[in-house]
């Protein structure tokens, strides 16, 4: 059995989670609602507080989908009570950041200035005009949010320069030497 997939899910108070006939999960709490549809072989039910996954048959795809499906929806529930964040930090001399209405404006070094729109679900916050917070109660996107940001400037091996996540180690490489 799937290691991950057989652990159960604790529901906290103020959450609910509801599952369909069709497989349609929803889960809505203090933060918000989030909803996704299980795969055809996957069932949950609920037992109080608590959330068990089952699946059909043994197959190796059924068995990864387990363990997927299992994690997606603690991660559902943990969103929807808590909510997800991700720091980034911006090295560089004068390279900064500012929040302007949905957009993120940044100054990393180009000859213009970079503007990232804001998608909805997502808060963005610039502390010192270098220090990013990105919250929200989605995982995946607060993830891919911070992951879109990185992809402008990721840090260069040399100087260090760049835009990292917050206690991101870069390995640095030494530069060239005269003979």
């Amino acid at each position: 059995m799937s290691r991950i997939g057989k652990k159960s899910i604790e529901i906290p108070e103020k959450v609910k989670l509801a599952v369909s006939e069709t497989g349609s999960v929803k889960v809505e709490g203090p933060r918000g609602k989030l909803e996704w549809i299980l795969p055809d072989s996957i069932k949950l039910r609920v037992d109080g507080k608590q959330a068990v996954l089952d699946r059909d048959t043994e197959t190796r795809a059924v068995k990864a989908l387990h363990g997927l499906s299992r994690s997606l929806i603690y991660n559902m529930v943990v969103g929807v009570s808590q909510g997800f964040q991700k720091g980034l930090e911006i090295h560089g001399v004068g390279f900064r950041a500012q929040v302007q209405g949905k957009n993120l404006n940044l100054s990393i070094g180009f000859s213009h200035p970079v503007v990232f729109p804001i998608p909805d679900g997502i808060r963005i916050t610039v502390q010192e005009n270098t220090k990013l917070l990105i919250e929200g109660i989605d995982k995946q996107a607060v993830g891919q949010v911070a992951a879109d940001i990185r992809s402008y400037y990721p840090p260069e091996p040399y100087k260090g320069k760049g835009i990292r996540y917050a206690g991101e180690q870069i390995l640095r490489k030494e530069g060239k030497t005269v003979q």
